[in-house]
């Protein structure tokens, strides 16, 4: 991390992120407003944590860091948290379970049918929908109408087909 100093005063930074990147990509750069709780990668404001921009702004000014922590990262929140008891479960024998008052009854329709090809389950929508086509196009000249026996361009193309030598 090179750290930039832009106004002292106003606590304000730029950092330019070095770490990893290979010559071929560009530097990324960071601003970072500490008297605002502000960094460009957004990870200071959003979740009220130290992203590696503001610490780098903090060490080439000689701030404390700490100072920055949100107080739902502190150690004192975080022991008052789980400082409430969890009540201990009594012995799994003794837990009253209910008898079933019913049964089970699986229904026929809901099983898949396990012959022939099997059915699409996608939600089709506009983009699946095809332009349709007045019909097949021959493979000899490419024009609708006809396929490539009844071709009117048949004789045209001898040695095309890969059946016999029939013309």
């Amino acid at each position: 991390m090179n750290v930039e100093i832009y106004s002292r005063r106003h606590e304000t930074f730029r950092a330019t992120e070095t770490i990893g990147r290979r010559p071929s990509i560009p530097s990324r750069f960071y601003g970072v407003d500490l008297r605002n709780r502000r960094c460009d990668c957004r990870r200071f404001q959003t979740l009220h944590y130290l992203c590696a921009h503001v610490v780098a702004a903090c060490a080439k000014v000689k701030l404390n860091v700490e100072q920055f922590v949100d107080d739902v990262y502190t150690l004192e929140r975080t022991l008052r948290v789980w400082e409430n008891e969890f009540p201990v479960l009594p012995d799994l024998s003794t837990w009253e379970v209910p008898s079933t008052t019913f049964e089970l009854v699986q229904s026929r329709g809901l099983r898949r049918n396990p012959r022939g090809r099997p059915q699409s389950s996608r939600i089709r929508n506009k983009m699946d929908i095809r332009e349709k086509f007045d019909g097949k196009r021959c493979r000899l000249c490419r024009l609708a109408g006809h396929n490539r026996s009844k071709c009117p361009q048949r004789n045209y193309h001898i040695g095309q087909s890969s059946r016999s030598g029939r013309n």
